[in-house]
């Protein structure tokens, strides 16, 4: 016999059923079936909650900008008239309250 070189032993029974099992696969695929992303059923929930996110974030970014640059908003003659309107109203209405309660 060459000398270093070693005689295969046989595993013990227990340890050869651990190595089958080892190697079963759990389920078989076809080999040309695409595969599955794992979170299909959760896609359209996902894409719910990303429109009410993405319009909550546009509405909270437009508040932000407009109390960021109060006076310096734009607006049309007609906007600019209802917003004097609305204001005048106010103050009427804060007037009276305070006349009222004295």
């Amino acid at each position: 016999m060459v000398q270093g070189k070693f005689k295969k032993a046989k595993l013990p029974a227990s340890v050869q059923k651990k190595e089958k099992q080892k190697n079963e696969k759990a389920f078989t695929r076809r080999s040309n079936a695409p595969i599955q992303p794992k979170k299909a059923k959760f896609n359209e929930q996902q894409k719910i909650k990303n429109a009410i996110s993405k319009t909550v974030n546009k509405s909270v970014e437009n508040e932000l900008r407009s109390r960021a640059v109060e006076g310096k908003i734009k607006l049309s003659k007609a906007q600019e008239a209802v917003a004097k309107h609305h204001q005048a109203k106010a103050a009427a209405e804060a007037g009276s309250s305070t006349s009222a309660s004295s």
